[in-house]
């Protein structure tokens, strides 16, 4: 038995276009906060309380770094474990680089990778803890484990998991709880996927592995050598900055695209599927997450302001606004403060054709909400007009904004609560609640939280171009702010 911590190797790469509006480019999914308190990709490494885990590390896109760091830093699993993928390159890439960056930082260890994907829900966590501990002397042994979904219905939007015979645990304590996998198998039609929920030996694919990293270095050396070779390379070549490390960019966007069920898992023969019957969902759609939630007596579930009449079997979110439904069933009902959907149960896949539409239009909603995450804190745009903008920005503790000016627009801020540190060309100025100040265009000016409490303040621009683009900097606090 392996007493050496397991590496939770977390991918939160993604977007999320289904759960469009409320999942965004730059804010997708894996960050929401969509059942209880916790965001999904902090639900995700909260999930592992009670295994012998090491800090997970979480790959994540370059855009998303700045919400990774601070959404864990909220659950205190901040701890210099965030690898950057300057590009998209799929799984297997994604866990090649971890497996590589865990050798190189255990050169005396062969950790057991725990991979698992940011944005999925599992009800029942102590069966999934259940099911890891009981994976990981197969893992030991050099087998690859893969957790599959026991189906509730005959899923068309799964690729399945064909086991086969069982498979005795290197443990002769314990009983047989696995089996071989014959096969992974594509998404089914109906009445394929019909056929696998009878035969009882069928898994829903959940994209969550165990195994040694060394196992899958030595298998993708054997069958995707292109992928591990530019993968070392762009281990060996990456910087460690802050809380990250950044992947070289050249090397990784050379790497070829590749899922890891094509480039390893489908063609090894050390495949074991264990089974786990948990509460899992990926929340793929709107109406999964209906699915998953617990609902009123009209089968109705409601998160936010909402008031319901005589209405049935909907999902109503509403995050800034007072929604009301009168008579209506089955239903998809989603508010944000720039965007509502409204759309019938059975068509909220096509959710990710509106995103295409909005995309094309050349709108932002697809990417961005009104509110936008920054290093520093964020900021909500609350109205715009012709020549004005107004702005609610927060500012975490013993974070700023860099010395900076504008060439098109002027502002004025009002403190709300906290103390501001005001330099306004030579001057610096200390502030707090109640009290403003003007910034002239072509001044130059930061901003500073020197205090324990967040920094809210008010700003009104005005000018003849407000967009964010309009920003000339001179000394960075991070890269790209």
């Amino acid at each position: 038995m392996n007493n050496s911590p397991l590496l939770p190797v977390v991918m939160a790469g993604g977007t999320g276009s289904r759960l469009w509006p409320l999942s965004r480019e730059l804010y997708p999914k894996q960050f929401l906060v969509l059942d209880g308190e916790l965001s999904m990709l902090q639900a995700t490494i909260m999930r592992l309380e009670g295994l012998n885990c090491s800090s997970p590390v979480v790959i994540c896109n370059e855009q998303h770094r700045f919400v990774v760091a601070e959404q864990l830093r909220n659950i205190s699993k901040l701890a210099h474990n965030i690898l950057l993928e300057p590009v998209g390159r799929n799984t297997a890439p994604a866990v090649a680089v971890a497996a590589l960056s865990s050798l190189r930082n255990n050169a005396e260890d062969d950790p057991l990778l725990l991979v698992l994907a940011a944005d999925h829900t599992i009800k029942n966590e102590s069966k999934f803890r259940d099911a890891v501990n009981a994976a990981i002397p197969l893992a030991v042994s050099g087998k690859f484990v893969t957790f599959g979904i026991v189906p509730t219905h005959a899923e068309t939007g799964y690729g399945y998991i064909h086991a086969g015979s069982e498979v005795n645990s290197p443990n002769a304590s314990d009983r047989s709880f696995a089996f071989n996998v014959n096969e992974f198998v594509e998404k089914p039609d109906k009445e394929k996927a019909t056929e696998y929920l009878k035969r009882e030996n069928y898994y829903w694919n959940s994209g969550m592995f165990l195994f040694k990293a060394s196992r899958y270095i030595e298998e993708l050396r054997k069958f995707r050598p292109d992928i591990l070779n530019a993968c070392q390379i762009a281990i060996e070549k990456s910087k460690a900055d802050l809380d990250f490390v950044r992947i070289d960019i050249d090397s990784f966007t050379d790497c070829p695209s590749e899922s890891i069920d094509y480039a390893v898992m489908e063609k090894i023969d050390d495949a074991v599927v264990v089974p786990l019957d948990a509460g899992w969902s990926d929340v793929g759609s709107w109406l999964s997450l209906w699915d998953i939630s617990d609902k009123d007596n009209e089968g109705n579930v409601h998160q936010g302001d909402v008031i319901s009449h005589n209405s049935q079997e909907n999902l109503v979110f509403a995050e800034s606004a007072l929604v009301a439904t009168i008579g209506v069933k089955d239903l998809v009902i989603v508010q944000t403060k720039d965007a509502l959907l409204i759309s019938a149960k059975q068509n909220v896949q096509d959710v990710k054709k509106i995103v295409e539409n909005i995309k094309s239009a050349g709108r932002k909603e697809y990417r961005t909400h009104q509110a936008v995450y920054t290093p520093w804190g964020k900021y909500d745009a609350i109205e715009q007009g012709d020549r004005y903008k107004v702005k609610k920005i927060t500012v975490k503790p013993g974070e700023g904004l860099s010395l900076r000016m504008h060439h098109h627009r002027s502002e004025h801020w009002v403190v709300v609560s906290g103390t501001a540190l005001v330099t306004l060309g030579e001057e610096k100025r200390l502030m707090v609640s109640n009290e403003s100040i003007y910034i002239p265009l072509g001044a130059t000016y930061s901003l500073e939280n020197p205090g324990l409490i967040p920094l809210h303040l008010i700003e009104v621009s005005s000018g003849d171009y407000l967009e964010e683009d309009d920003i000339v900097r001179f000394k960075e606090r991070y890269d790209a702010f």
